[in-house]
């Protein structure tokens, strides 16, 4: 069975939480109270995350983490390699290839076909699609303008 792992579905979860209002900075013990996870992994994944360029972090009394791109431009495919490097799921389909049998290996390069397939797919769903932002968004366009608030008619309907 391919999973994917707790730290990466908690990843998951944080961005999502800090993609709720995108502008703004969180600190990571209002990112662990909001999501219900523990400080210490909040704070372990915060990291990786910024190390992977998906979240900005300033230090301070007024510091905190924000995505660093719109949910949309982060991918499912980003998220997973910040936590848990390349997707990979055989030895011999990711970038370091260490397999000892690849010269003699007649399914290798299926394998890294499905590989590649999976990437893509992966690659495809973004950050605002996995937390749900995208449907808000498409259902409040659909809305008649009555129903969107004041915002909505000086915005020409546009949220």
């Amino acid at each position: 069975m391919l999973r994917i792992s707790k730290l990466t579905d908690y990843g998951t979860v944080i961005l999502a939480a800090l993609a709720a209002p995108p502008d703004r900075r969180h600190t990571a013990a209002e990112v662990a109270e909001t999501t219900r996870l523990a400080l210490p992994t909040v704070s372990k994944i915060l990291k990786s995350f910024h190390r992977a360029g998906l979240v900005t972090s300033v230090r301070g009394s007024h510091g905190g983490y924000r995505l660093a791109r719109p949910p949309a431009q982060i991918s499912a495919a980003a998220i997973i390699d910040a936590i848990e490097g390349p997707v990979a799921i055989t030895e011999c389909s990711g970038d370091h290839n260490a397999c000892d049998l690849a010269a003699s290996c007649s399914t290798g390069g299926s394998w890294q076909q499905i590989n590649a397939a999976i990437r893509r797919s992966l690659d495809g769903i973004s950050l605002a699609q996995l937390s749900g932002q995208e449907a808000v968004a498409l259902w409040r366009l659909e809305l008649p303008a009555a129903y969107r608030g004041p915002s909505a008619a000086r915005t020409g309907g546009r949220l």
